[in-house]
């Protein structure tokens, strides 16, 4: 797949219970954080902790929009 426009995020063409959604979807979103973590270390920050900045923003997001438990 060749991503000209870092905007544009191609829709699936798999359901998301296909075996092939999550590999559809990673080469989706491949070059685009290549794009974002090449424009942090530009900007001089560290591109090892941007990473895994983008990985608790990420997983933080998905926990803040998921209903919480009953006890």
């Amino acid at each position: 797949m060749n991503v000209t426009h870092f905007n544009v995020i191609p829709p699936p063409s798999h359901a998301a219970t296909d075996l092939n959604y999550e590999a559809e979807l990673k080469v989706a979103l491949d070059p685009v954080l290549d794009d974002l973590l090449d424009r942090t270390a530009a900007a001089g920050w560290d591109r090892r902790k941007a990473a895994y900045t983008i990985m608790f923003l990420a997983a933080r997001k998905l926990s803040d929009t998921m209903p919480s438990p009953r006890s």
